[in-house]
Parts: C-alpha cells; structure tokens; sequence
C-alpha cells in the first residue's frame, strides 16, 4: 500500500483500508473501499472527483458524521495522535470533533441554526471544550469574527445568521470550525454556493490563516482549478476509492490515471483566439453496490482492456510521493 506507512513524527493523521457501507432497502451500497491516505502537518490536501465519488462521505467516515444505520464501517483505522477513531466512544468521539478535527459544510444556511446568534454558535464548542466561561468565549468569539475578516465584530456578535450574507455566513463557518484550535480542518466543498468573487475572498481567507495558524487542511472540491491554488497535493477519488495521489504540481503536469486526465480536459481553457469547446465525461458514476471486484472506471474508459473486468486494480507507485491505481500506463502499454 503506497500510502500506508507515513512518517509518524510528521503525520497528524493516518487512515488506513476505510470501508464504509450503506444499508438500504435495496441493498447495500459500498461507498467507501479500502481507501488510505495521511495528512502531514501543515498540509492541504486536496480531494478531487465527481459527486457520488465518495470525498465527502468518507471524510465523515473519520469522525463519525454519518447516521448509523444506515452508515455501517466496514474495517480500517483512523489514526489521530496515534488513536483509532474507529474504535474510541460516542462521547470520545464527539470530544474530538469541534476539539481536534473541525468541519466547514458546504451550505452554511443550512449548518447555522437560525434562532440562535452567530455569537452563541461560536461560543458553544469553546465552552464545551475549552472549558471557558460564557465571558471568556463571547471575547474569543470576537476575536475569531475579526480573524476571519468580519469587521465591527463586537457588535455582529449578537446578530442572527440571516442577518449575514453567504460569503459571511461562511466565514462565521470557518471562525466556528477555528474556534478550538484543531489538528485538522476538514473543508466540504466550502465555496460551491457562493458567487466567484465571494470564493476568491473565502480561498485567499483560508490560505492566509493556514500560512498564520499552521494546520492542517482537507479540501474537498469537485473543481480542479481551486486545487491548483492552494493544494500541496492532490487526492483522486472514484467509486469510493483512491485513483490517484500526487503532488500538485506533478498530477497537473503528468497525470497518469484516465479519470485524472479526463477531469483535467473537463477544466475550461481561454487559451488561444477562441475558447475551446468545453470537454465532458461520457456516462455516470458507478453505484457500488458490492465491493469492487474490478475497475470502476472501466465502463467510461477509452483504455479499456480485459484484465480491466475481472481485476480491481491497486494503487502502486510510479514516482516520488505519486501513485496510481490502474492496470493501463498513460504511456500506452498495459501494467
């Protein structure tokens, strides 16, 4: 396993062959398939792929986030600190979310409770974790509103989310998910539903209090031109699985597996007199409905070959810190 043995004085976390799988009337859906990766410290990891590709579900896997039922892990470890997360109590656990790991959703409309003031949403993991009295935190609060660039914040402290527009409502988000001062911060496709302007504010916030603050981010995005901004390296994902993993400078310049290159030619381009036409991936994701036994991607691929339907590829290394799981070389010739 290219990614399985990490070095443990730098690793802030380490997940090992994750399995999750959901119960459904009409059977089982394997969402997540012994997927493995680390996180250095002061990384940004990005995660790449299409919706249904599994980013999100499996980094909700890590700390818990999904209903059980239907949400069933399967195997595999969570390594934070040294401590499986798998394997801790619902109250350990939830000691760890908000405390070690923080989580920025993608809609913070519908994260925010609306009949509480964004104050008192960001004071509750700081008394809840920090142990800090209700001055105390309503003063951090404050502080963490200017941190995140929310101006007069002494006075917005008691204003109510719908009082705030998408952009500061995010940043509350992120102010809430800094509060404890985490290990890791987990980003959900953070900039999907605000305007581009408003992205490139919340992307320049986040690079800024990573260079400040010094943590460690996952980013998931489904949009490769933000990865190209910020990431350190870059994990593909497809049918809940790793495809790829890079860094990003060597995925954009040599990418190796056909769904990378293919989500790669899907980035529009204004280079030359006339934008080019926009490229697209034929078909759909798969739904895994049984642990794969073969490619998942073989139904959309040009490379197809036989060994393709009968064998699920693993990732295996083909440079440094670059690994890719494929049975086809973008080279031409068959592994």
């Amino acid at each position: 396993m290219p990614d399985g043995a990490p070095d443990l004085a730098t690793s802030v976390l380490d997940v090992r062959d994750l399995k999750t799988v959901f119960r459904t009337r009409g059977g089982e859906v394997h969402a997540v398939n012994s997927v493995s990766f680390h996180l250095e410290r002061g990384e940004l990891l990005g995660v790449v792929g299409e919706s249904g590709s599994g980013k999100s579900v499996t980094m909700m896997s890590l700390i818990g986030l999904l209903p059980s039922p239907p949400a069933e892990n399967r195997g595999g470890q969570v390594l934070l600190g040294g401590r499986d997360l798998l394997k801790v109590t619902d109250d350990e656990l939830r000691a760890v979310r908000g405390a070690k790991i923080g989580f920025i959703f993608q809609d913070p409309m519908t994260s925010l409770n609306p009949v509480f003031t964004v104050g008192n949403q960001i004071m509750e993991p700081l008394i809840r974790h920090m142990g800090l009295t209700k001055a105390q935190a309503r003063v951090r609060a404050a502080e963490l509103l200017e941190l995140v660039g929310i101006s007069d914040a002494a006075a917005r402290i008691d204003n109510y989310p719908h009082q705030f527009s998408g952009g500061m409502r995010q940043r509350v988000m992120i102010a809430i998910a800094l509060s404890c001062d985490p290990d890791v911060l987990i980003a959900d496709e953070p900039t999907t539903a605000l305007d581009v302007t408003i992205q490139a504010q919340i992307l320049e916030l986040v690079k800024g209090l990573r260079q400040k603050l010094g943590m460690a981010i996952i980013w998931i995005t489904h949009d490769l031109g933000v990865i190209a901004g910020i990431a350190d390296r870059v994990m593909v994902m497809y049918g809940g699985q790793v495809v790829e993993q890079a860094p990003v400078k060597e995925l954009f310049a040599n990418p190796q597996h056909p769904y990378t290159r293919a989500l790669l030619k899907t980035i529009p381009s204004l280079h030359g007199k006339r934008a080019a036409r926009l490229q697209v991936i034929e078909g759909q994701p798969p739904i895994m409905t049984a642990a794969p036994t073969a490619c998942a991607f073989r139904d959309r691929c040009a490379h197809r070959f036989d060994r393709c339907d009968r064998e699920n590829p693993l990732r295996r290394p083909i440079g440094a810190s670059h690994d890719v799981a494929c049975h086809w070389t973008a080279g031409g010739a068959h592994a």
